[in-house]
């Protein structure tokens, strides 16, 4: 019997990098909100039975009306708010899997953790990650490096060459059990709470499970294409990309 899948898609950044005063996940993509894609990926999934979207406190009744409810995303039952950091949004998100505020809550399945700002999550990867984290219980989409990587030291000068066939680029979802994933989180949050915000510096979910589990985080490919939107110029190659797919197939 497949197991409860919930999708935490994060949309609680800023504009800062992309020199905007628009939160990037608000920006036009095609027409459509950057949002819109990650969520529009979840819905029309397989695999993914719910979803909690964390997006900025002051961005929460924007989100529920002009995004969620305007597009009829229904599979977002619960909106959080997010946290200073990344890591903070996510642990709020996790800490609500199992509220009774849910119309299911998730307590012994999978969970699945997006970044908004990345459009081009598909069908393809959801399924490889599903596969993988029934198996290892913990997985992350990346893709080999395509570049020679330097380690450097604080004055820039390089240290040492990393073989590459030994180095992937981190996308998103990493995708956990329920129960793996909030144990991790909960230690990362005592972890705050004993030593101070500042001393916590993890920037990606699989950090935190390698961190305060023993369990062992198997990668599995993603996609070139599954790039976050960070700067003005991933726009532009986003454009690109989803030019290509109004090409090959009707436009949604």
């Amino acid at each position: 019997m497949k197991k409860r899948c919930t999708a935490i898609v994060l949309a609680a950044g800023g504009g800062r990098r992309m020199n905007s005063t628009v939160a990037k996940q608000f920006m036009p993509l095609g027409g459509r909100p950057l949002l819109w894609y990650s969520l529009q990926a979840v819905e029309q999934s397989a695999i993914i039975d719910d979803c909690i979207l964390v997006t900025g406190k002051d961005d929460l009744a924007y989100v529920g009306r002009e995004i969620v409810e305007k597009y009829g995303f229904d599979k977002v039952d619960l909106m959080v708010p997010g946290g200073r950091e990344r890591w903070e949004s996510v642990a709020n998100a996790v800490e609500a899997l199992a509220s009774p505020d849910r119309r299911i809550p998730n307590r012994d399945g999978y969970v699945f953790i997006h970044d908004g700002a990345r459009p081009f999550l598909n069908e393809e990867i959801l399924v490889r990650t599903y596969e993988t984290v029934q198996e290892y219980q913990a997985c992350v989409a990346a893709m080999p490096s395509k570049d020679t990587m330097k380690l450097v030291d604080e004055k820039g000068f390089a240290v040492s060459t990393p073989n590459r066939e030994h180095l992937w680029s981190i996308q998103t979802p990493q995708v956990f059990g329920t129960e793996l994933i909030g144990r991790a989180y909960g230690a990362l949050r005592e972890k705050a709470g004993r030593e101070g915000f500042e001393a916590v510096t993890v920037t990606d979910d699989a950090s935190v499970v390698e961190l305060f589990t023993d369990c062992r985080v198997k990668l599995t490919k993603g996609s070139y294409e599954n790039i976050k939107i960070t700067t003005p110029e991933d726009m532009k190659v986003a454009e690109a990309f989803l030019a290509d797919r109004l090409q090959e197939a009707p436009p949604f």
